[in-house]
């Protein structure tokens, strides 16, 4: 039995349209006995939103979503005063560490432990000016992710490192950065679900590198943010499909 581990935006979805194939794609692997699960950086989500999403387009994903805010949150101790600037799934996985989030703008810089950044679509000034406050004052820096761009049917958005950028251009310190392709999300999926697989994504620069974090062979979609035009990247891909369906076909 071998780890299949999927990326969600670009993979399976662009924003809220499903890519054709994928989720017969995923029972096919698993009426193969493969192990299923999905990795993803987005931490804007909670872990029941990403699988209700998944259900929305067919796959069974109860139990299987690991994401960059669970990766980030491991980062910081059970007790810690957190601010995060990021969405609901950071809050949520910074909650279940056991960690206190902090949410008023009126808090005192220095009696943060730590700033957390990820996609932030309730971004204000004030929230990043609080963010940067913090960090200058000794607050550990963790970024979820820190891809510039996601696909969505709109085209390309500023991800989570068009907020990290901002923090580390105003402080001129560099975070620790927990999602693909970095070792705290990579150490999750091993602990999980050993250290054999294949890591699928759209990205070389996240999925490709992550796939070799972990060990897991690489294989790229050209369904999301890679495109044919953009071959070759680097890391080479171990194999390479127009889409998830595709793959499968070839490996499965």
């Amino acid at each position: 039995m071998t780890t299949w581990a999927l990326d969600l935006d670009g993979v399976l979805w662009t924003g809220a349209v499903g890519i054709p194939g994928s989720s017969k794609a995923v029972e096919r692997l698993r009426a193969h006995g493969h192990e299923v699960v999905f990795v993803t950086n987005n931490s804007f989500s909670t872990i029941g939103e990403q699988e209700q999403k998944l259900a929305g387009f067919g796959i069974d994903a109860v139990g299987r979503v690991l994401n960059s805010a669970l990766a980030g949150a491991s980062l910081v101790d059970a007790g810690q005063r957190v601010f995060v600037l990021g969405g609901a799934g950071i809050r949520e996985a910074v909650t279940l560490r056991g960690a206190i989030v902090i949410t008023d703008l009126d808090t005192a810089p220095d009696s943060l432990d730590a700033v957390l950044v990820g996609l932030d679509w309730d971004l204000t000034y004030g929230r990043l000016s609080l963010a940067v406050q913090a960090v200058l004052a000794g607050a550990r820096f963790v970024a979820t992710n820190t891809d510039s761009t996601y696909p969505t049917e709109r085209g390309l958005l500023p991800g989570a490192g068009a907020l990290v950028g901002a923090v580390q251009a105003a402080t001129g310190v560099v975070p620790t950065v927990a999602g693909k392709p970095e070792a705290p999300l990579a150490d999750l999926v091993r602990a999980r679900y050993g250290a054999v697989g294949i890591m699928v994504g759209d990205r070389a620069d996240t999925d490709g590198a992550f796939a070799k974090t972990l060990g897991y062979e690489f294989g790229l979609v050209l369904s999301g943010v890679t495109r044919p035009a953009d071959l070759p990247v680097d890391p080479t891909p171990d194999v390479i499909g127009t889409n998830l369906a595709e793959l499968v076909d070839r490996l499965a």
